[in-house]
């Protein structure tokens, strides 16, 4: 009886890999944390993230509005849009 070697395929995925959809951890961060800009460095924006804090400690808070808005934006987008958006195009800003 002659036994073959199996392939190293066996412990490959059958599905596709799925993209890395960060909506929801950024859309409640945005929502809770967004003062400190912790939705920015979520999604990969470190710039954005700094600006958004020294815009934070400038006005005191009251640009504070702005992450809150974001993150109903992110959280009203569908996951493909907000993939493609967000994390593809790289928009930084609404």
């Amino acid at each position: 009886m002659e036994t073959t070697r199996p392939t190293e395929e066996w412990n490959q995925s059958t599905q596709p890999q799925q993209q890395e959809n960060k909506k929801v951890v950024a859309g409640v961060c945005a929502l809770l944390l967004g003062g400190i800009g912790v939705h920015k460095f979520i999604l990969g924006y470190t710039n954005e993230g700094i600006i958004q804090i020294v815009l934070s400690i400038v006005s005191c808070g009251v640009l504070g509005i702005i992450p809150f808005i974001e993150g109903i934006i992110y959280l009203t987008k569908t996951d493909e849009e907000f993939y493609q958006t967000y994390q593809v195009n790289k928009k930084g800003w609404f």
